[in-house]
């Protein structure tokens, strides 16, 4: 999350909404037309609407890559919460501001240096992932690269084309595991992640080992899920990574 600094150098533009498409009842993907400065792969803006006289924004990690002239967030809908679902209903030529420039920490630089990099998420956690694999930084660093995303419903294993294309570009150095917690998976695994990682299912469908001397780890999604993968890394002699103290893990909480 930004600082108080981060935020006050900021400003808003506004943008125009290009589309705004359903992928499941509560999952969109929305695309705007705003002038973006320069940012680096996982980080975020805020996105900001005047609801009831009353601005309202909320950070959202940008899906698109560096360089894309569209602006795209991947959200979702929470019962009550008034920015979501004031965004769902946005349409094409509607307008929201944009903050500029995006910010935060959840970036390659920041990713400790090793052979095999575990990129894990929950839910909407996704997002900042889909800019960071089609990165050629990414690819320069890491010999090996796995994505595994956990949701409830297989429905909810969106953007598949994206996922497909970076499959095909790295066949042989990247690797898709799709966990579903409330219904069966045949393509994946069925239950959730950590439960995958503690039975060993999850480095088996990898091929590859977790460890404190190959691995480094990126966490992105809700707090349980973070909260419980620290513990059982830590089993692993895997520790947060900090700039004072160097470790293998590097965590960004969604709510």
């Amino acid at each position: 999350m930004p600082t108080p600094t981060q935020i006050a150098r900021s400003e808003m533009r506004n943008g125009q909404v290009l589309s705004n498409t359903a992928l499941t009842k509560r999952l969109y993907a929305l695309r705007i037309e705003v002038e973006l400065l320069p940012f680096e792969a996982g980080q975020f803006v805020r996105l900001e609407l005047v609801i009831d006289g009353v601005k309202v924004a909320r950070p959202y990690s940008l899906v698109n890559k560096p360089g894309d002239p569209v602006a795209e967030v991947f959200f979702n809908t929470v019962p009550g919460a008034q920015l979501s679902n004031a965004l769902a209903v946005l349409r094409k030529s509607g307008t929201v501001a944009v903050s500029q420039p995006a910010t935060g920490f959840f970036v390659l630089d920041g990713t400790p240096v090793a052979r095999d990099l575990w990129l894990i998420a929950t839910g909407t956690g996704l997002g900042p992932y889909l800019s960071i694999l089609r990165t050629p930084q990414l690819w320069e660093r890491f010999e090996n690269v796995v994505l595994v995303h956990g949701v409830p419903l297989r429905e909810e294993l969106v953007y598949q084309d994206v996922i497909n294309l970076v499959q095909e570009m790295y066949a042989d150095r990247f690797g898709y595991i799709s966990c579903v917690s409330r219904e069966a998976n045949p393509a994946g695994i069925t239950g959730r992640i950590t439960d995958a990682l503690r039975c060993g299912e999850l480095e088996r469908r990898a091929g590859l080992p977790i460890t404190a001397s190959d691995s480094s780890v990126m966490l992105c999604g809700n707090h349980s899920m973070i909260n419980d993968m620290r513990l059982l890394l830590a089993e692993r002699n895997m520790q947060r990574h900090l700039r004072h103290k160097p470790g293998q893990i590097l965590t960004e909480q969604y709510f």
